[in-house]
């Protein structure tokens, strides 16, 4: 009985002693915040261990790599043959060399030898902090010459150390960067920067690196960028983003905006350009078989705004008597037509001024007028008297082409008896055309003023997207003519129109509505319904509400300086129309000079008509034919 009352009161001590445990330990937990600490404390101590770990294989590395060198040698001259000798000069310690002027500054990498920044200082990006405009940095370009040894070693030199040398020559920064095969061996870049200029010159040379290098397959100059975006809209700014390019002596073209790629003969020079900047690589030597790419880095414009288009470019290089020896040039500045015109490259051919007459009318009247006017007056006002001086020009070319829709109104009625009177459509033509012929009226002279009007209104469509000029200029509520004029942000996005509302293009779309408004009627009362033609009146009253909803649209994300010249060019056409129509024509003058010229000799016709009257009387006769038979 002693026994069993021992083993139950020595079970109940054990329960008691071990509950009085658990409630300490539970009371003596650490809390969450000790938690922490103790783990941040272990991580820490397990990094100082890992880095103490680190700085003792690096020490021993270096303290074996002290001792033996041999090793160290043998390690190099495994990977870079001759070239193992550019590995052991003071320029592997460090990074950039930098060469500057007024207008940019270089930074040239020690380790490749290539241009690892450019940096213009007359232009600020779209950064809010109000950096300059760097075209490269962050190892968004490269350049690359990929060379064999004869040993069979293959040497890319964007993986090698080059050694600099920067001196001055006549006021000009000279850089030397060499990659050593030995004290006399070496492939040369040779950096020339002048005073107050974009352009430097870029030398490839190599000097006893005949014996060094196997020369049968020539070299391989690799040049990529990826370029970023500098302006408001980048989907704008994509649009004018391509690659252009000289060859054959002279020509020049450019390469697709979504996915091009092209194999170019004698090239002579390659530009990467960025709407208002341009990255060109020049050569006096024309390149044989260039390799050229572009790819369109934007897939959606909500997320795809750093970069817009990749470039890239392969050039091969031959060996003249086993060495290398090409002049080139870089240009790394503003698409500026004046700025590249006075190069005499052909460099003018980058800015997109349209071809043919429409490049003439921008680059003879167009770049000079505005650059006078732009001279002493804002840029905003410049515009408004720039389409003023463009428009009044255009004066006697409107008034032509208004008195022939005057004289053509003044016809109507007889042009309405001749459609009544003949039902044969050839007949009526014929009847028309002499109708015409004695009241002395071209019923062309309406449309070929029109004519010379419009390649004016195209080449206004690619010169203010291409005026720099304009860049961050601001007028009224615009605080950018090369950019839109955003006067309400939309929280969501329309198609074709954007996530904004502009309202430049607003007031052009208001001015074009109201100008064909008032001259629509005049046009379809001048132009009488031919039988098995398209009724006109229909479609200009379309085209009343089309054109200003087009404008509305396309011209939401267009820069507003182009809306701006639109605007005040519909507002002048409006009011010199209505001057000439209230002021100038006389119905009653045109009508009595008509009939006037009804009672003269019919003046010889024109070789058109003649060639007009020939085929509707050669239709009249195969038609008699046909009704013989």
């Amino acid at each position: 009985m002693e026994q069993k009352k021992f083993d139950l009161n020595s079970i109940i001590g054990f329960a008691l002693i071990f509950g009085i445990m658990m409630w300490i330990m539970y009371q003596n937990q650490p809390t969450q915040a000790e938690i922490n600490a103790e783990k941040a404390k272990k991580e820490q101590a397990t990094k100082v261990k890992e880095q103490s770990q680190k700085v003792a294989e690096t020490t021993a590395l270096v303290t074996s790599a002290t001792s033996d060198s041999t090793k160290v040698s043998a390690a190099l001259q495994a990977s870079l043959g001759s070239f193992a000798y550019s590995a052991s000069l003071p320029s592997a310690k460090n990074e950039f060399t930098t060469i500057e002027n007024d207008l940019v500054t270089l930074k040239i990498a020690n380790k490749g030898g290539y241009i690892a920044d450019a940096t213009l200082k007359k232009y600020k990006s779209i950064d809010k902090n109000g950096k300059l405009v760097q075209l490269i940095k962050d190892n968004n370009a490269g350049l690359n010459i990929a060379l064999q040894t004869k040993d069979g070693k293959k040497v890319n030199t964007k993986d090698v150390f080059f050694e600099p040398t920067l001196t001055k020559v006549d006021g000009n920064q000279v850089l030397s960067m060499k990659l050593k095969a030995g004290e006399n061996q070496f492939l040369e870049y040779k950096y020339v920067l002048k005073a107050n200029d974009y352009m430097l010159d870029f030398d490839v040379r190599s000097q006893g690196l005949a014996s060094v290098l196997n020369t049968s397959n020539g070299a391989n100059l690799e040049w990529n960028l990826k370029g970023y975006r500098n302006e408001k809209s980048v989907s704008y700014e994509n649009t004018l983003t391509e690659a252009v390019y000289e060859y054959e002596g002279g020509k020049d073209t450019y390469l697709g905006q979504s996915q091009d790629e092209k194999t170019v003969e004698d090239l002579t020079y390659v530009a990467y350009k960025q709407h208002f900047f341009t990255s060109i690589l020049l050569t006096k030597t024309p390149i044989k078989s260039a390799k050229l790419t572009s790819e369109n880095l934007i897939k959606d414009t909500a997320k795809d705004t750093i970069f817009t288009k990749s470039f890239k470019s392969s050039l091969p290089l031959a060996f003249t008597n086993g060495e290398l020896d090409y002049k080139m040039n870089w240009y790394y500045g503003p698409a500026d037509y004046k700025t590249l015109n006075a190069y005499d490259r052909n460099l003018d051919e980058i800015i997109s001024f349209g071809w043919g007459i429409f490049g003439w009318i921008n680059q003879f009247i167009f770049v000079p007028l505005f650059g006078f006017l732009s001279g002493f007056l804002s840029y905003g006002i410049a515009i408004i008297l720039f389409t003023v001086i463009i428009k009044l020009a255009m004066a006697p070319i409107t008034y032509k082409s208004f008195l022939s829709q005057a004289k053509m109104k003044v016809l109507r009625p007889e042009l309405n008896e001749l459609n009544e009177k003949f039902k044969d459509p050839v007949k009526r033509q014929q009847e028309t055309m002499k109708l015409y012929n004695k009241a002395g009226v071209n019923p062309m002279a309406g449309c070929i003023p029109a004519l010379i009007q419009m390649p004016f209104m195209f080449a206004s469509f690619k010169y203010f997207p291409s005026a720099i000029e304009l860049r961050q200029q601001g007028f009224l509520w615009a605080k950018d003519l090369s950019s839109y004029d955003s006067i309400i942000k939309l929280p969501f996005s329309i198609p074709l129109y954007g996530d904004h509302v502009s309202l430049f293009p607003i007031l052009a779309a208001i001015a074009i509505f109201f100008y064909m408004k008032y001259t629509t009627g005049d046009q379809q009362m001048a132009a009488p319904q031919q039988e098995g033609m398209p009724d006109m009146s229909k479609i200009m009253k379309m085209m009343i509400w089309i054109s200003p909803v087009m404008m509305l649209i396309f011209f939401n994300n267009y820069g507003s300086g182009l809306s701006l010249y639109n605007l005040f060019s519909n507002i002048m056409t409006l009011g010199i129309m209505f001057y000439i129509k209230n002021y100038v024509v006389d119905d009653k003058k045109i009508h009595a000079q008509i009939q006037e010229n009804k009672l003269k000799e019919p003046k010889k016709p024109s070789k058109f008509q003649q060639k007009l009257q020939e085929a509707m009387e050669q239709a009249e006769a195969q038609k008699n034919a046909k009704g013989k038979k």
